[in-house]
Order: C-alpha cells, then sequence, then structure tokens
C-alpha cells in the first residue's frame, strides 16, 4: 500500500482499563474522582478522548456500577478543560469455564456474564459520546477465560447504542471482527462511516507486526475513521506506525504502565510522547471541538435522574 500518512490525527487515552494493573504502578487511578483527575491531566497533555473504565475505590478491580461511571462523568464534563468522553461498554461478557476435563460449571467467582440492557445501563445514564462495542468473542492469555460477544448480543447492543446517538467504536481485535462490523453497516444496526479501534497485540487476537497491521487497516472502508495501538514497550512505535498508514492513536495505562526502562508513566506522560512523535513527523495534533465535528459526536451531560 501507499504511504497515506494522517496530517491531522486525533489522541484517545485508555485511562484505566479492566486488567489487573491497579498494584502494579501506583500512576493507575481507582476511585473515579482519580480517574477522572488522570483523565483531565491526559486532555490538558493532548488528548482529545478519554477511554474511561470505572474500578472498585477500595480494591481497584474492574466495576460495572453505574454510580461509579455516573461520578466519573459528572467530574469529567464538570471540568475546565473539554475532551471527548468514551466509555466502556465491553464489560459483562467474561467467562471463565472450570478445569479443561470439568468445564462446567463456569468459575462463578471469575464470571461476569449479563445481558444486553444490563451492560448498557451506565451508557443510557451517563450518554458518553462514544461508547465502545467489542466487535467478536476470543480468547485471551488467561487459560480458560474467553471475551464472549455473539453476533446477537452485538447486534442488541449496537442498536440500543445508534438509537442513544452514542457513537459506537468498535474494537477489532482481529479481521473477522472487522468483517462483521462492516455486516452491521450494511444492515443498518450501526451508521456508516463507523469508527473502528484496531487492537493490535492483544494475546491471542491480531499480532502487531507490520503484515498483519496493515492487512487490518486495508480491511477498514475508506469512509471510517480508524486508530489503533498496541502494549507495552510496542506502544509508542504504533503511535508512528498509526499515522503512517492514515490513522489516529490511542496510547494511556490500560494498555502501558511505563515511559521508558524501569519509569513509570503517568497518563499525562504517555499523551504528551505522543504528541511529539505526531508533531515530529509533521502531523497536527487536533481537539475536541475538531474531533466532534469529523465523527459526527454531540456532547450532552448525564440524563437527569428521578
Amino acid at each position: 500500500m501507499p504511504l497515506a500518512m494522517n496530517k491531522e490525527v486525533f489522541i484517545t487515552c485508555a485511562v484505566t482499563g479492566s486488567g489487573a494493573t491497579q498494584d502494579r504502578s501506583p500512576h493507575v487511578p481507582r476511585s473515579p474522582e482519580q480517574i477522572a483527575n488522570s483523565a483531565i491531566d491526559a486532555a490538558k497533555a493532548g488528548a482529545a478522548i478519554v477511554h474511561c473504565h470505572v474500578r472498585d475505590p477500595v480494591t481497584g478491580k474492574p466495576s460495572r456500577d453505574p454510580a461509579l461511571y455516573r461520578e466519573l462523568t459528572e467530574r469529567v464534563r464538570d471540568a475546565e478543560v473539554d475532551v471527548v468522553l468514551n466509555l466502556t461498554a465491553g464489560m459483562g461478557g467474561d467467562i471463565v469455564f472450570g478445569s479443561t476435563e470439568a468445564p462446567f460449571p463456569v468459575n462463578a467467582a471469575a464470571t461476569d456474564m449479563v445481558g444486553a440492557t444490563e451492560r448498557m445501563v451506565h451508557i443510557e445514564e451517563c450518554l458518553p459520546e462514544i461508547c465502545t462495542l467489542d466487535c467478536g468473542t476470543m480468547n485471551f492469555a488467561e487459560a480458560d477465560y474467553v471475551m464472549t460477544n455473539t453476533p446477537g448480543m452485538l447486534r442488541a447492543m449496537g442498536g440500543m447504542m445508534t438509537k442513544l446517538g452514542v457513537k459506537p467504536e468498535i474494537e477489532a481485535f482481529d479481521t473477522g471482527h472487522l468483517w462483521f462490523a462492516k455486516q452491521l453497516v450494511e444492515e443498518g444496526t450501526l451508521d456508516g462511516q463507523a469508527l473502528v479501534q484496531l487492537c493490535m497485540g492483544v494475546p491471542w487476537g491480531a499480532p502487531n507486526d507490520m503484515n498483519t497491521f496493515l492487512a487490518m487497516v486495508n480491511a477498514v472502508p475508506a469512509d471510517w475513521n480508524w486508530s489503533a495501538f498496541s502494549l507495552g514497550r510496542d506502544q509508542m512505535p504504533y503511535v508512528a506506525a498509526a499515522v503512517l498508514a492514515g490513522g489516529n492513536v490511542r496510547v494511556g495505562l490500560e494498555d502501558n504502565l511505563w515511559l521508558g526502562k524501569g519509569q513509570l508513566a503517568t497518563n499525562a506522560q504517555l499523551v504528551e510522547r505522543s504528541v511529539t512523535i505526531i508533531e515530529n513527523l509533521g502531523a497536527r495534533v487536533i481537539g475536541p471541538e475538531e474531533v466532534r465535528a469529523k465523527l459526527g459526536l454531540v456532547k450532552r451531560a448525564p440524563k437527569v435522574m428521578a
């Protein structure tokens, strides 16, 4: 493929994910206040979008509690700095099986499986501009853990997002996920000119070698917008790779804890590093208002609760 560098790049900061990183770095935020403050610092550093999960404020374990999402949303919306809010809708699709000889019953303590409506409660209440749609089922690195997103579940959740006016960010962990995302658009479940996040190097999805990356890029329709990221030490090289291939970038503590060897990062530092890379390539980092215009997003306050 020819070089098709993106000259106007938006940065997404993935502030804190659902992985067990809360005890590996003091910079991984736990409470809604800490997550909001880290998101705001990332926005000040140049992130146009902040992608957020929530965690139990005491244990740091991932949570689906709508009250935590509401507090986070209100703190971000009340901040002095503008930023596009992207909330995860990926929680609630986790199965951890029993042993290889006795997969059932599943590991009830680790399994978190709920219906489409419950997975979307916090999105309906908080009304972020964007929420994620993990567009497929896949094995993760853990021996017996499967992230499950069936075609029926994705059609249901995608339809809810479209009806709410919240733009889905299609999380594509492999080429088949892009194949099904195109089917959702063709069916009318999702609107055209979709938004895609290419998730590279996540075991056991698409490996992050350049051949696979370009295959993923070439599978994205020309009128869609896309970003890409990889994990750990490959996070910053993928900033350059994504821009050179025509896309946007994602950095943040969800995917990488390190700024350099032996140096734990903050979200703001990772964003600052990515801004330097992007600008040194000759591109411009765009802000939240330009992103809303580009992606057709609407900024709204959370729903008033009775």
